[in-house]
């Protein structure tokens, strides 16, 4: 049961050894995977919608896509105990259900890659929504594999691993798929549909090495349970259990965790929906935008989740968690400077490296935090809530980000976004104060 955040004790040699451990590795693909889909149906979606003309009030409410992440806690038991039939048998309950999810967001951007959205606007939605759902049915499965794979000292480690993959993907998802449109493009200026088309079919071939190492990946050993005797009793144990359990483990002290949880990346996740707008309307191409913001700034994310896994298993997982949240939140006062400079490549590199290195440090170590909450017997489940906490307020805030930035302008956006950051400092102290006691 993971219920404490482990004192860190190995040698920096050791920390680094961690790295190329099998579990790891496997983490590494798995992550590109997770990681695909999720510019896919946000960042790069709302740069095509830009270009296409879409005004920005509507695409900060198709933001709102995203919510299919923050709800994922709804259909988190039926992943952590159902039995899919014929797949489970051969694969095992985590594999069946990654490689389902897998087929389905390869599904949905098949669709999203043959609607214009100058025409059909609302089936390409749809379509993000299946993207989105598929997306996050593979998160609940995913972090309950990497849970169950090994031991609460090595998450931060694991987590690292993921985030490398899931980055790796997301230059791929975001460079990627601006390079190949601006490829098929040409010399052609504007909006075009068979572009973004070929960009997206690509994408959707892009899910077969995730499908592959999950076809080559080993089931982990599945946590005891008790049989249920009726219909009843395996709705208690999938549906109220995981929640029970969390709340007698933390009682009052849930609270206090679970507002943590709701705000931290408040900043980042507000500030991003208008980021790829912010982009287009400063002037900066698709090419720019790829070379910059999707590979350099990716690279940098890397980075810092690199070094935010080593320092979370050398330093402990609560210090790197203050010091990603204060780096994150003033990281986007950068971009409000920026939103004076106007069109100036160098800024934009600087601006993006800071914000990205801050955000790598700081997932590394949340997802090390968040994989330390939970019971092992219910992993899938209370993952997922907890991630889907991440995720509803900044969400459902984003989604009045377009709306903010027509009223006040990019400066002001910007700045606000930074401010939202402030009470996460002192939640994270509190925090830190329980888990201290605690362990």
């Amino acid at each position: 049961m993971n219920t404490s955040l482990p004192t860190p004790q190995r040698s920096w040699l050791a920390a680094f050894r961690l790295y190329i451990q099998p579990a790891s590795l496997r983490m590494l693909m798995l992550g590109f995977s997770a990681g695909l889909p999720l510019l896919l149906v946000l960042g790069t979606l709302s740069f095509r919608l830009r270009e296409a003309g879409i005004d920005r009030s509507t695409i900060g409410y198709l933001s709102w896509v995203g919510l299919a992440y923050g709800f994922k806690w709804a259909w988190a038991p039926l992943v952590d105990r159902l039995p899919l039939p014929g797949l489970t048998r051969r694969l095992g309950r985590r594999r069946s259900w990654l490689l389902l999810s897998q087929l389905a967001v390869a599904a949905g951007l098949l669709g999203m890659a043959s609607y214009d959205p100058t025409q059909a606007l609302a089936p390409l939605v749809w379509c993000a929504l299946a993207v989105a759902f598929g997306s996050a049915t593979q998160d609940i499965a995913l972090d309950a594999y990497r849970i169950e794979s090994a031991q609460a000292d090595e998450q931060a480690v694991l987590a690292a691993s993921y985030q490398t993959g899931y980055r790796l993907a997301m230059i791929w998802a975001g460079a990627g798929v601006l390079w190949l449109a601006a490829y098929a493009q040409g010399a052609a200026t504007g909006y075009a549909q068979t572009a973004w088309q070929w960009a997206y079919t690509v994408m959707a071939a892009s899910m077969l090495p995730g499908m592959l190492t999950v076809l080559a990946s080993p089931e982990p050993a599945p946590a005891p349970q008790t049989p249920a005797r009726s219909l009843g009793e395996w709705l208690h144990g999938a549906l109220v259990e995981p929640f029970a359990d969390f709340w007698l483990r933390y009682r009052w002290q849930a609270v206090l965790v679970l507002s943590l949880i709701a705000v931290y990346r408040i900043s980042d996740v507000v500030m991003g929906i208008m980021a790829n707008p912010f982009y287009v309307d400063m002037g900066f191409t698709k090419d720019e935008v790829a070379a910059v913001t999707k590979v350099f700034g990716v690279i940098m994310t890397l980075v810092g989740a690199f070094v935010g896994g080593v320092l979370s298993a050398r330093l402990g997982v609560m210090r790197i968690l203050f010091l990603g949240a204060l780096l994150s939140a003033a990281s986007n006062l950068l971009y409000a400077w920026l939103s004076h400079v106007g069109h100036d490549l160098n800024a934009l590199i600087w601006v993006v490296s800071a914000d990205n290195l801050s955000s790598g440090m700081a997932s590394a170590a949340f997802i090390a935090y968040l994989s330390s909450l939970t019971n092992i017997r219910y992993s899938a489940t209370q993952y997922a809530l907890l991630s889907s906490i991440m995720l509803l307020l900044p969400k459902f805030i984003a989604g009045f980000s377009g709306d903010y930035v027509n009223a006040h302008g990019y400066a002001d956006f910007f700045t606000a976004t930074a401010w939202l950051g402030a009470p996460v400092l002192l939640l994270v102290l509190l925090a830190a104060r329980v888990h201290a006691r605690q362990r």
